[in-house]
């Protein structure tokens, strides 16, 4: 697509009307677009991964450099531990209550 904004070049005497290519959006644009909710950050490193079998799915829970609380995140099969991997994250924050304690994940 071109964006309407066209940049004239000075090549001698003559000008030369340039379009400006839009870059298009990136599958994590559209999601945060459609869904503001979310919050999403890259390359952040993780300092701890561990995963744990509950039922039919492996729940992971994995700490982040600079944060506090855990992320918790389930899959049906277990991954190579993440830990002093940099990965981008996209996650709905969640309040979870554990004894009289609230836990903003």
């Amino acid at each position: 697509m071109i964006e309407h904004l066209i940049y004239a070049i000075f090549i001698g005497c003559k000008i030369v009307k340039v379009p400006i290519m839009k870059s298009p959006k990136s599958p994590v644009d559209k999601l945060l677009s459609t869904n503001p909710e979310l919050t999403h950050s890259e390359q952040v490193k993780v300092t701890s991964h561990t995963q744990r079998e509950v039922d039919d799915w492996i729940v992971h829970t994995i700490m982040i450099e600079n944060h506090l609380v855990p992320f918790k995140f389930k899959r049906k099969g277990a991954y190579r531990s993440l830990t002093g991997s940099q990965v981008n994250i996209t996650y709905y924050p969640v309040t979870e209550k554990i004894g009289d304690l609230k836990l903003k994940r």
